[in-house]
């Protein structure tokens, strides 16, 4: 005796395996995407907008032509960028060196417990600062 086998198919949108008290998720659905065409235009959009807007930022740079020196607002010192100096601060706030050298200028030593304005990139264009909070002393470039 030969056993018949019956073959059920199942419609191409119905999910094999199914969770009870969820929906089957149809993957042909268009409607159901993680990332759409609009979101990855948005994307590049913000992208090349923020390539542009760094670019720009980059090139408007000027360096510098004077260091100026102040405490707690008052200006103390104004040295040429162009020259090479050391000059230690010592105030009853604290002690900075500030060195300028080669057209930078960086604070090398202080005594201030947090040391953020040692940690501080060297500055040597138009604007950029360094500044000890605790020293209440500023360093900035003008032209």
């Amino acid at each position: 005796m030969k056993k018949e086998e019956k073959v059920v198919e199942k419609p191409d949108n119905v999910a094999k395996a199914s969770v009870p008290g969820k929906r089957a998720i149809d993957s042909s659905d268009a409607n159901h995407k993680l990332i759409k065409k609009s979101d990855i235009i948005l994307l590049v959009v913000i992208l090349l907008v923020a390539v542009i807007g760094v670019s720009y930022i980059m090139s408007t740079k000027e360096p510098g032509g004077k260091v100026v020196i102040s405490i707690d607002g008052e200006v103390i010192e104004e040295f040429q960028l162009s020259d090479d100096h050391e000059y230690q601060m010592v105030t009853d706030n604290g002690n900075n060196l500030i060195v300028i050298k080669a057209g930078v200028v960086d604070i090398t030593e202080a005594d201030c417990p947090d040391k953020v304005c040692v940690n501080h990139v060297p500055i040597e264009n138009v604007g950029e600062t360094i500044i000890c909070l605790p020293h209440k002393l500023v360093v900035e470039i003008v032209e």
